[in-house]
Order: C-alpha cells, then sequence, then structure tokens
C-alpha cells in the first residue's frame, strides 16, 4: 500500500521528523510526552489546510533572526483537508448550548443524498418562487401588512384590545384631523409631518409654567387665565405616544390602500378621521379588516416559506397545499385589482404544483424515510456506544423548523441537556468528543485524519471501547488515512497483538518516536516487538556483551518474576557496592555466608557464564570506568540505571526522580524492550550525563 513519507522541518522543537504514514490505514505513532507530538499533529493538518498556520510553528530560537529557516513540511502535497482531534476541538466544537456538536445537522443527516434530494423537491417549488421573486413589491406589503396585523393586538374574542396602538390612534377619536377649537392656534404644528415630536417637546415644557408667568417656549409675559390654559390644554387633549402610532398608521394604510376593495378604504376613511369613540359598528369592521389581514398574510407566509420541512410533519400533503390557495373572495375587505396582481400568479403556480402533488408527496415521504433511517442508525450507534462505555447519556436527534440537531439526554432527565459541557465530566467529554468527531470525520471525508492523544486518559475498559467505535465497522475510521499520537503503548498492544484481529480492517500500523538534539526518529513496532519483561530480559541478557548490563536486566527478571532469593539478593548487593553481599528479607537482615553466596554466583552464571561477583563490585566502585561505561551505550535505559548506580546516595531532584520513575518501568504486562525502543527523555540523559561529566 501507499504511504506518505513527511519530513518536518523547523516546527517548535523540532529540527527534523521523518514520519511514515500509510495511506488508507491507522497509523499509531506511540512515544513519551515531551517529543512534539502535538507540534506533528499541528504542523501535519496545517500544511494539508494551507491555512497560513505553519508559520506559527517557528521555534523560540528562530524567532526574530534574519534569514532563519521557516516551518516546513513536505511529503503531502496531494493532501487537500485533514480534520484534528485535540482539546481545542472539544472545547470548540463538542458541546455547545443547545445541541451536542456544533453543525449536528451537517454531521449527521445531510449526506450527499440528502442534498440531491432536497434539490429534487426544491425544483418542485421554482414556479412559487419566481412567481414571488417577480413580485417587486409583495416583500414591503408583506411588512405593511404584518405591522397592521401588530397594530390590531391580540383578542381572544376578536375585539379590538383598548391598549392595542389602532384603538390608541383612532379609538377616541381622530384629533390630527379634528383639532379641538381650543387649540386652532397650534393647528400648525398639530397637523406638521410628525406631530408626535412637536407634542412631545410641547409638553414636556409645560412643567416650567409653574415656575413664573414667562412661557417657557418664547420667554414672553404669559399670565395666568385663558393663555395659560391654553398652553396646558395640549397635554390634556393629545398623547404624543399615541399621535405617534396614528402618524405610523397613516402611512402604513397609505402604502396599502390600493391593497383594499373600495368599499373598504370607505370605511377606513370613516374610522380613521372620526371625531368621537369608535361605534361598535367601526369596532367590528376592524376586527374584520384584521381577521381579512391575518387570512392573507398566513397564505403568503406558507406559500413563501413552503419546502420539505413545512411539508414533513403533514399528514396529507395535497390537502395541505390546496389550503394554501387564496381565495380574495373569502376576503373581502382586500378584494381588489392590485391585490389580484399579486395572488393570481402565485395561485397559477400553485395549481402547477398541485398537479405534480403526487411526485411531491411520494418525494417529501421517501426523504423522510431515508432521514429518519440515517438518525435511527446514527442515534443507535452512538447510544450503543453510550451504554457499553458505562455513561447515563443518550442522544436524540430532534427536527427543528429547518433543520435538525442532536441533542442530549441524561437517563435521569426527561428533556434535553442544555450546556452539556457544563454537566458531563473530563473523560465523558474526551469520549464521547471522540466519537462526535468520527463521524464529522464520516460527514466532511477529508483527506487525512490526526488523532492528537486521544484516549491516554482512560482506563483499559474504556480506552478498547472507544477503539473498537473508532476503528471498527462500517461506519467507523476503517479505511481511512488516520495519524494516532500517543504516549501511551496500550492502543499499540490492542490493534498490533492483543486484539489485532479485531482491527485486521483498518490495516494497523504502530511506530516508537523518539527525540535527540531536536531530530526526531521512529521505528516500526512489530507484534513480535510486544513482549513481557520477563522475555525481554531473557533476550537482552542472551545478546548483551557488557556483563554490568545483562546484571541489570537480569536483577529485572527475578523481581518481576517474584523470585527474590539469594540470586537477588546478590545482585541487589551488587548494586550497592557491598563488598560482603547481604541477606534481606521480611524477616532477616544479614551477611551472605560464603556459601550461600557461591549457590548464588552459579545460579546467576547460568545466564552470565562469566559472572563474578567480587570482580563486578570493584568495576562498580570504579567512578572513573563507571562514567565511561556511561558515556559508551546509547541505550537510555541502560544510562538511566548505570546513573542510579553511580549517584546512588545523592540527594538532589533528578536523582530523586528517576528512582522514582524508572525503578518500576512500565505497568503493563506487555511492553517495549528499551534497548531497542529509546524510551526514556532527552532532557533526562542530558540531565545525568550533566551531573555525572561535572562530578
Amino acid at each position: 500500500m501507499a504511504a506518505y513519507e513527511i519530513s518536518i522541518r523547523n516546527c517548535n522543537s523540532i529540527d527534523l521528523a521523518a514520519i511514515r504514514i500509510e495511506k488508507g490505514s491507522l497509523n499509531i505513532k506511540y512515544g513519551p510526552n515531551g517529543i512534539g507530538k502535538s507540534t506533528i499533529a499541528r504542523a501535519i493538518v496545517s500544511q494539508a489546510r494551507g491555512d497560513g498556520t505553519l508559520d506559527a510553528l517557528i521555534p523560540f530560537k528562530n524567532r526574530g533572526k534574519a534569514g532563519s529557516k521557516k516551518p516546513q513540511v513536505d511529503g503531502i502535497d496531494d493532501v487537500k483537508s485533514a480534520l484534528v482531534f485535540d482539546e481545542e476541538y472539544v472545547n470548540q466544537f463538542a458541546f455547545q448550548q443547545d445541541e451536542v456538536v456544533k453543525n449536528s445537522f451537517n454531521i449527521f443527516v445531510k449526506t450527499p443524498e440528502y442534498v440531491t434530494t432536497m434539490a429534487e423537491i426544491e425544483d418542485l417549488f421554482t414556479g412559487i418562487r419566481k412567481a414571488f421573486a417577480d413580485s417587486v413589491e409583495i416583500e414591503q406589503t408583506t411588512k405593511d401588512l404584518k405591522e397592521l396585523r401588530e397594530a390590531f393586538g391580540n383578542s381572544k374574542t376578536g375585539a379590538i384590545p383598548k391598549n392595542s396602538k389602532i384603538h390608541k390612534a383612532f379609538g377616541t377619536g381622530n384629533k390630527i384631523e379634528n383639532v379641538p377649537d381650543s387649540l386652532k392656534s397650534f393647528e400648525t404644528f398639530i397637523k406638521s409631518p410628525e406631530p408626535s415630536k412637536w407634542i412631545s417637546w410641547q409638553i414636556k415644557g409645560n412643567e416650567f409654567l409653574k415656575l413664573g408667568d414667562t412661557c417657557p417656549y418664547c420667554s414672553t409675559g404669559l399670565p395666568e387665565g385663558p393663555q395659560k390654559e391654553t398652553a396646558l390644554a395640549v397635554a390634556k387633549e393629545y398623547d404624543a405616544t399615541a399621535i405617534g402610532h396614528l402618524n405610523v398608521l397613516k402611512a402604513i394604510i397609505g402604502r396599502l390602500g390600493k391593497y383594499f376593495s373600495d368599499k373598504c378604504r370607505e370605511n377606513l376613511e370613516k374610522v380613521t378621521t372620526a371625531k368621537i369613540e369608535l361605534t361598535a359598528q367601526e369596532q367590528g369592521f376592524l376586527s374584520g379588516l384584521k381577521t381579512d389581514t391575518d387570512a392573507l398574510i398566513e397564505k403568503l407566509e406558507g406559500l413563501r416559506t413552503i419546502s420539505f420541512f413545512t411539508l414533513r410533519d403533514v399528514g396529507e400533503i395535497g390537502e395541505k397545499i390546496g389550503q394554501l390557495k387564496i381565495d380574495l373572495a373569502m376576503m373581502d375587505k382586500l378584494d381588489s385589482v392590485e391585490t389580484r396582481k399579486v395572488t393570481d400568479p402565485i395561485n397559477a403556480q400553485l395549481e402547477e404544483l398541485i398537479e405534480k402533488v403526487g411526485v411531491l408527496k411520494g418525494s417529501v415521504n421517501k426523504h423522510k424515510a431515508r432521514i429518519e433511517k440515517a438518525i435511527k442508525e446514527n442515534q443507535t450507534s452512538i447510544n450503543s456506544f453510550l451504554k457499553s462505555a458505562g455513561y447515563k447519556y443518550w442522544v436524540a436527534i430532534i427536527p427543528e423548523p429547518d433543520s435538525y440537531k442532536m441533542k442530549l439526554i441524561h437517563n435521569d432527565l426527561n428533556e434535553h441537556v442544555e450546556s452539556a459541557a457544563k454537566h458531563l465530566s473530563y473523560g465523558e467529554k474526551n469520549a464521547f468528543a471522540l466519537v462526535l468527531f468520527m463521524y464529522q470525520v464520516l460527514s466532511e471525508n477529508p483527506d487525512i485524519v490526526v488523532l492528537d492523544d486521544p484516549i491516554s486518559s482512560f482506563d483499559k475498559n474504556k480506552k478498547f471501547a472507544i477503539l473498537h467505535e473508532l476503528f471498527q465497522g462500517k461506519g467507523s475510521l476503517r479505511g481511512r488515512t488516520t495519524i494516532m499520537l500517543t504516549h501511551d503503548i496500550e492502543p499499540a498492544i490492542d490493534v498490533i497483538k492483543s486484539t489485532s484481529d479485531v482491527f485486521k480492517g483498518s490495516s494497523p500500523s504502530a511506530a516508537f518516536l523518539s527525540s535527540r538534539d531536536g531530530k526526531v526518529n521512529e521505528v516500526p513496532i512489530q507484534r513480535g516487538d510486544i513482549q513481557t519483561f520477563t522475555k525481554i530480559c531473557r533476550e537482552n541478557i542472551a545478546k548483551l556483551a557488557d556483563p554490568i548490563v545483562k546484571a541489570i536486566y537480569l536483577r529485572r527478571h527475578y523481581e518481576i518474576s517474584d523470585d527474590v532469593g539469594l540470586e537477588y539478593n546478590l545482585l541487589a548487593s551488587l548494586f550497592k557496592k557491598r563488598a560482603t553481599p547481604t541477606v534481606k528479607t521480611i524477616t532477616e537482615n544479614r551477611d551472605m555466608s560464603a556459601e550461600e553466596k557461591g549457590k548464588a554466583q552459579e545460579s546467576i552464571r547460568v545466564y552470565i557464564a562469566d559472572f563474578d561477583y567480587d570482580d563486578l563490585v570493584k568495576q562498580l566502585n570504579n567512578v572513573a570506568a563507571m562514567k565511561a561505561k556511561f558515556l559508551r551505550t546509547d541505550v537510555g535505559y541502560e544510562k538511566i540505571q548505570l546513573f542510579r548506580i553511580v549517584r546512588e546516595h545523592d540527594d538532589d531532584i533528578i536523582t530523586k526522580f528517576i528512582n522514582e520513575s524508572y525503578h518500576i518501568e512500565n505497568e503493563y504486562v506487555m511492553q517495549l524492550n528499551p534497548h531497542k525502543f529509546e524510551s526514556v527523555p532527552e532532557y533526562v540523559i542530558d540531565e545525568c550525563t550533566k551531573l555525572l561529566t561535572s562530578a
């Protein structure tokens, strides 16, 4: 199978990393923290997307220096898209306020087949869409009708409420058209284009009349009497807000005038210019106008927004579409020549759609069935995973007015969980987000998928459940070019050895990453490389030459085999550099007898033929020779063990750290041979070297 030979240069702490990625496979890259795995992920994704973010990885040592080398990624020129799972993905895309993952509709429902079918359905509505588009006035007319409807207010009985805008404007008579005789001197202002502004200004000034006999508007004398009463009368007769409503409504009615029937216009003229409070008949007329207005808006909006979404829950589509026909005979107050110019073309297109209703019904129902199937499959898969992983949550894909959204529901709650991120634990969020990410990959189909340390924080059972969900079966990442960067060896153990048959469909490969002097190297991990540490110890004892290094592995062999008899005690004494070996158990702590020493030494020679305790103690006490041995080996694990022997009694922090961290090297039953796979971080080796060479 073809592979990408990727080279990454000058990115953060990486001077050069050479990475091989098998196409269409799961590529596990395992290595300790601190070697630049996240940098590798960011570099590959930045190069694939070509979004200009690669330059952000320039090493600190190169920043601000003229002519310094820029970040560079080679070997993936044909890769144009990438998706990456990391902490940023969890924070930015998963667990939104009102849906489980951002754009859940696009991920779980909007498949290529969905888009094609929607286009076919929308094509049936082309005529109606065109009828609306060809009527340049219909948008403004609909807007005016809605504003007029709002002015009528809401009432269960159908009567015009007294707190409605139209009642406030006309309910007690039109005092703009019918200025009271006492205020004729203000008629020019009251009948101005925006009388509410003048009235508001005039009323605000009234509070200053009580300060004296001078007009607050013109500073002329204003003695008590008719003049002052006239100034105050404006506030008694007029309400600025009501006048504002009246002015707006007059403008709306003026724009809508041509859409009213002749009789309706006559009646509106009477109502809007009346001197006195509206009669019951006039109020009844307004109620009827409101009913017709509501009906026309409902028809226009229903036709304008007709789509798959408005019909998906309709039992009988033909009946629903027939109800959308605009019958102006039933809305006589809006039955005019101009109204028919708007509605007739729409009705004509509706008739054509009614002729195709059989096709439309079939398309909508088939589309619904496909969507329901997709939803059911996605929900079932995710919910099965959540259940198998022991999470008390489930998901449901819910219809929205023009979309679908995936919601999170707790087993103990009958409604979806708002702000899921606040309720899920760190582990729950990561596990769940990984599965959601998988579906996003299936939806967007990127050229390459990067998983940056995705499952290290989970226990063994959940790790396997997540790996199984991600890479086993048709609806998974199987067959996609995927890079999993991890500091956890367990995924490699699972997919390469322990349960390899389960994951063979993903054609998995694994490699061990190590870093020295800014260069990241990878060593392929084969099935045979994953061994018990007992086997590793025996293998190294058999093939290595140095008896001290061989003794290091033999002591570990006895330790992990729980064989801590005379042989183990002799080797423990050796590394303590004791001239006389000791026996230390739970019940005793004494010198080893000569006979015991001889017996133990003979047993050890089965593994190390030239083992001589006294000679090796002398070597271990020769600090210069031990430092030379330390510098000679290139194997980090062996350097650490030699360092511990030389610096046995030091009290510095690095020595304590090494003694704690590398005494029991690996918690797994299966692991990699530290003689072949460089598992010790570079900074630890550097610190050990510095301490030894400076002593």
